[in-house]
């Protein structure tokens, strides 16, 4: 039998579509990629993502064990390594052996997808109090940089806690944008996008913001190690407070008018 690569359009339909074609076929895929022109020395196989294919995959791991179905949704998110080929793994087993193998959190299938479940896990509940909004001409904008997916996963978190402001998150690392505006929200790909530069106002109270957060550190009790555990550094990239106080300084040269809080 010629190994094949599955080739399909990043999305999680689209996955449970090559699961249902490679039982279509009775074949199991060596690779999964989402590339347009993919170079492989697989043969490619196209997968056309068909709604009621995805919903017959699903009801079919649900029946099973609901949770493995949300263990399947939730890895699909995280930024595991050939994480396609773990998935599948898993959904073979599950639906081979049942949802006995679970309760082993040492099983070589059920572990990566685990271990990957937590570190997603972490970092929504670090991300709830780490994103850092702007006010940029009236809309509250914020930028994240995740390893995982966690647009999905925040979206409703922001959408009840702003639920009368209109407001968007960037995710740098994989250009999807949450839109939300009059109590509807959407996450979309995008090629590019570049949100304005906070000015005005805005400039000032991030100034005040990091003064604030200057003033209530007390030197003789600073502990970087313990910090650096609490807020790891590569959240640090897009928090108003450890953006550089030249940023602000360029923006109050083209914007002469702005307060100078450095003499305040």
């Amino acid at each position: 039998m010629s190994e094949v690569m599955y080739q399909y359009d990043g999305t999680l339909d689209g996955f449970l579509c090559c699961v249902y074609e490679s039982y279509v076929y009775k074949e199991i895929p060596a690779a999964f990629c989402c590339d347009e022109d993919p170079l492989s020395l697989f043969e490619v196989r196209t997968v056309i993502t068909q709604p009621a294919y995805s919903q017959r995959v699903s009801r079919g791991i649900a029946s099973r064990s609901p949770k493995a179905l949300a263990v399947v949704r939730r890895s699909f998110l995280t930024c595991l390594p050939d994480k396609e080929l773990h998935i599948y793994e898993f959904i073979r087993k599950l639906l081979a052996e049942g949802a006995g193998f679970m309760r082993d959190l040492s099983n070589p299938v059920c572990y990566p997808l685990y271990k990957a479940i937590r570190h997603i896990n972490g970092e929504v509940e670090k991300l709830r109090g780490f994103v850092r909004f702007s006010d940029r001409n009236g809309v509250l904008g914020a930028e994240i940089e995740p390893k995982n997916r966690v647009l999905p996963l925040l979206r409703g978190h922001f959408c009840q806690r702003y639920a009368n402001e209109h407001f968007f998150i960037y995710d740098r690392t994989h250009r999807e944008l949450l839109l939300y505006a009059n109590g509807r929200s959407r996450i979309s790909e995008v090629d590019s996008f570049q949100p304005a530069l906070p000015e005005g106002e805005e400039l000032y109270y991030r100034s005040l913001w990091k003064q604030f957060f200057q003033s209530v550190t007390i030197q003789e009790r600073e502990n970087p190690r313990c910090q650096n555990t609490f807020l790891p550094k590569r959240y640090r990239g897009v928090m108003t407070e450890f953006l550089p106080l030249e940023y602000e300084k360029e923006r109050q040269a083209e914007h002469p008018s702005l307060p100078d809080t450095a003499e305040r």
